[in-house]
């Protein structure tokens, strides 16, 4: 009583399709192109394909994404940003009303109500969030600047969906939208949320570029993106070998070979893209009329700022840059589970005894550290050879597998320990396997 219940492997719903070899029977036409994390990501049950771009995310990888974003509510809330929810239908006349309904055009899913009333599904909520912000009219330049964001569905009727998580129909997205009073604010809030995203990506052990892009269907003057260097990336960059400058190739007027700094050659790469950040300027809030009063109590138009972090985009692009070809490798701050305990098999001699010792380590563990309670996996399918599950807890990459093994009928029983982001292997008695897995960190 009062101990934590112990996750069995066996029932967890995750369907395992690690036996299926090659690209056979995973998704898509014959023939597409599967990327890394894609094929990783099917054959580790961390996803199903539903329909074209759209898929069932199961257990994992949902709690993948919910550690993900209980890291970016650290970050945005760091910078005093503010919580909230929009609804994904939006009229057509708000669109209309900034251009975008035209613009946008067979990318956005639009809809009728019953009564001939025309919506999109967002994409994105610029739109959205300035009519909210106009609609308080005595608004105080006491009260800015405000950042506000959510972590909602989006909607993209994307021509080619591709490549799993990373391009799709429906997906997930952090968005924060800001207000500010004058245009050298906003640019001080710009540099802030861009602070934040770099402490992000540094907190997930993602090696990013910041790159300066084009302001596209957004619109704004300043826009910069965050990028995972990826041989499957779709998007072009150049980079200054000493880091004075990296941007898109799309924002670069002819072909510019060397940095504008030092004059180095540039490299160029593909990337990712998993973050984009726009100064707006007025263009949202001349449109709603989103004003505040200024110190004069005078009107005076919100600077507005978009942020934008793709929450399952990042989780596809993170396995697809920190995995091997055939095994999954999580940002350990993520991993959907951070310890797999296996057991010996059913009729070896260390059975009885190994099994009993593994199990109070379990407990003893989940115990003293009862923020890994519910990270922590015993795989019971005894029936597997010790070999076999290990293999398994590799391809879907929990960070550590403590394993009863031959050693734990000594006295006192050494464990097994596969730490297996090094790829060391230490033997541990149950009081080194606690001090071990203090130092893990979960959201």
């Amino acid at each position: 009583p009062g101990r934590a219940r112990r996750l069995l492997l066996s029932q967890l719903f995750q369907p395992l399709n690690l036996q299926v070899g090659g690209e056979a029977g995973l998704e898509g036409r014959p023939g597409d192109p599967l990327c890394r994390s894609q094929k990783l990501m099917l054959q580790g049950g961390l996803i199903h394909p539903a329909s074209p771009g759209c898929y069932y995310y199961l257990p994992p990888t949902v709690r993948a994404m919910e550690k993900l974003v209980k890291v970016m509510d650290e970050e945005m809330q760091a910078v005093g940003g503010q919580k909230l929810n929009m609804p994904s239908l939006s009229s057509a006349e708000l669109w209309r009303a900034s251009g975008r309904w035209e613009q946008m055009g067979p990318e956005l899913f639009r809809l009728a109500d019953r009564h001939g009333k025309r919506y999109c599904l967002g994409p994105t909520h610029e739109e959205a969030v300035t009519e909210l912000v106009a609609a308080h009219s005595n608004l105080s330049y006491k009260q800015l600047p405000l950042r506000l964001y959510q972590v909602t569905r989006k909607f993209r009727d994307e021509p080619k969906p591709r490549f799993g998580l990373l391009r799709g129909r429906e997906f997930y997205m952090k968005d924060m939208y800001t207000f500010d009073a004058s245009e050298e604010a906003a640019r001080q809030t710009y540099d802030l949320v861009c602070d934040a995203y770099r402490s992000l990506f540094d907190r997930l052990g993602l090696p990013f570029v910041k790159v300066r892009a084009a302001t596209g269907s957004i619109g704004g003057t300043m826009s910069h993106e965050f990028q995972l260097p990826a041989d499957v990336g779709e998007d072009r960059l150049v980079l200054c070998p000493d880091g004075h400058f990296a941007a898109n190739v799309e924002t670069l007027n002819g072909e510019q070979t060397s940095c504008p700094t030092c004059r180095e050659k540039l490299t160029q790469t593909r990337g990712i893209e998993v973050g984009h950040t726009f100064y707006l300027g007025t263009k949202y809030s001349s449109v709603s009329n989103a004003v505040f009063l200024s110190p004069e109590n005078k009107p005076q138009l919100a600077e507005m700022g978009c942020y934008g972090l793709g929450v399952t985009r990042i989780l596809a692009a993170s396995i697809e840059v920190l995995s091997k070809e055939d095994s999954i490798r999580w940002p350990s701050l993520i991993a959907p589970y951070q310890v797999c305990f296996i057991p010996p098999k059913k009729g070896s001699k260390e059975e009885e005894e190994g099994a009993a010792l593994l199990e109070l380590v379990y407990d003893d563990l989940t115990e003293a550290l009862p923020h890994l309670a519910g990270d922590s996996v015993l795989d019971d399918r005894t029936q597997l050879t010790i070999g076999k599950r290990l293999k398994d807890a590799n391809k879907l990459g929990y960070p550590y597998v403590v394993i009863a093994g031959k050693r734990v009928c000594e006295d006192p029983p050494v464990f097994e320990v596969w730490n297996q982001n090094t790829g060391e292997v230490l033997f541990l008695t149950k009081e080194g396997v606690i001090e071990l897995m203090s130092k893990v960190q979960v959201p």
